[in-house]
């Protein structure tokens, strides 16, 4: 599949709308996973039903759980308890998602039964001696591809026990990893972690009655608790946002209002970097759903000004920094990110592939080890078509349909299926606000 966009002109018309996102990606993978292992019913509301959180449930279903839905966002999870799931009856298949991987690693590191977990080949290229290692630590019993590839085999019967784990990256996923596999083992597991991330796992712990403690970077829990059922409503992506977010920032008299915005404080970077860089951003009706704080947010139109992004911010933006070189390669001035090498190990390699599309489109643009150097200038001048390669990266294909706003070209965006990862309708919302957007098979 890919997208085709039209030339921008100087007639281009403004973004207006006042339109709700889909769900959370993060927060649908974990009610899927915890109102599994809970005791009773836990009800969903705004699931987002894409590829990435529906394999997490397909996996779930194969160990045993009855799990209703999902219809409009709608589920209902008949949870086993934390000792209730069976042996599937052959490898689980995840497709491209690297949280199911990663966090149902850690999951089904002390379960009686052997599984094998296994995903699509983007997802089969993507590090998980991350995980392996820190579990290995804990006395699992777990197999991986070489240098630490999936698929990843883990063999049942495996006595945990806990640890104290400093994180040697910041990662949600390897930090969650670690903690649920602690809920199995002997004694109590910690981890800390060297900046910090999204906290979606622990809130929703917490939420659904398993005792633990936070203080500043350090988590902590003991094992053999129990999880209880819960009513969970799932806040709008703040990643998904984003490309709203950018596009509304970037076109001239454009006022966008987004719902519902899931605003935890471990993702809000993008916001703190765009209106660094002079995005006109407002929130309203603020209030907390199940513990996580969401909002709705209003984006108009401003000038963008290049700069040194903070590295503080780098972690609490990292699945944003695509559509951020959007913002860079449109804002006055030069963009430098730093401390983002962790992007280099996402679906694709995405420092390279934003700077390869960029040059693609005449922006000044250079890849470092651990960011970029982006100057903002003219995109597409000079040329009626430009190809760009997504690398089948749901997140670099919605970049490029934001830049295509600004593009005096025609850009068509290469293998874009796995869009449906996480933002199924993003083609017919983005048209709903103004964007020029053909999607052809």
């Amino acid at each position: 599949m890919k997208f085709i966009t039209g030339s921008n002109s100087p007639e281009q018309n403004s973004l207006v709308g006042d339109i709700r996102v889909s769900g959370d990606k993060s927060i649908s993978h974990r009610s899927i996973m915890f109102g599994s292992l809970a005791d009773g019913k836990t009800e969903i509301k705004g699931f987002l039903e894409g590829e990435d959180a529906l394999a997490t449930l397909a996996a779930f279903r194969a160990m045993g759980v009855n799990i209703e839905g999902p219809e409009n966002g709608h589920v209902i999870v008949h949870g086993v308890g934390m000792n209730g799931l069976k042996a599937p009856k052959e490898a689980l298949y995840l497709g491209n998602s690297g949280t199911s991987m990663r966090l149902l690693a850690g999951l089904l590191a002390g379960q009686n039964f052997s599984v094998t977990l296994t995903g699509d080949s983007s997802l089969s290229s993507r590090p998980m001696g991350r995980v392996a290692d820190p579990l290995r630590l804990m006395g699992a019993d777990i197999e991986t591809a070489e240098q630490g590839r999936p698929p990843i085999t883990l063999n049942g019967g495996a006595s945990l026990k806990g640890i104290d784990y400093d994180l040697p990256m910041a990662s949600a996923q390897v930090k969650s990893c670690v903690l649920l596999a602690g809920m199995y083992a002997e004694g109590e597991t910690s981890t800390t972690e060297p900046a910090p991330t999204r906290d979606h796992t622990e809130r929703m712990l917490a939420g659904m009655g398993y005792s633990l403690s936070r203080d500043g970077a350090c988590t902590r829990l003991t094992g053999g608790g129990q999880l209880k059922a819960a009513t969970i409503d799932i806040p709008a992506d703040i990643s998904s946002a984003a490309f709203f977010m950018v596009a509304a920032s970037i076109v001239p008299d454009s006022d966008l209002i987004l719902r519902h915005v899931g605003l935890n404080p471990t993702r809000t970077g993008v916001i703190q970097i765009l209106e660094l860089m002079g995005a006109n951003i407002s929130l309203s009706n603020e209030h907390l759903v199940g513990g996580e704080p969401v909002a709705d947010i209003r984006i108009q139109y401003a000038p963008l000004v290049g700069i040194d992004i903070p590295e503080r911010l780098v972690p609490l933006a990292i699945d944003e920094f695509p559509v951020l070189f959007i913002a860079a390669a449109c804002a006055t001035g030069t963009t430098v990110l730093t401390g983002a090498e962790e992007l280099r190990v996402k679906e694709s390699d995405r420092i390279q592939a934003m700077v390869d599309g960029l040059v693609a489109l005449g922006i000044e643009a250079k890849g470092t080890t651990d960011g970029a150097i982006i100057k903002g200038g003219c995109l597409g001048a000079g040329h009626e078509q430009v190809d760009v390669q997504s690398h089948d990266d749901h997140r670099i294909a919605m970049a490029f349909a934001v830049a295509s706003l600004r593009s005096s070209s025609k850009i068509v965006i290469h293998e874009c299926d796995n869009v449906a990862t996480s933002f199924p309708n993003f083609a017919s919302l983005a048209r709903s606000v103004g964007f020029q957007l053909i999607v052809e098979a």
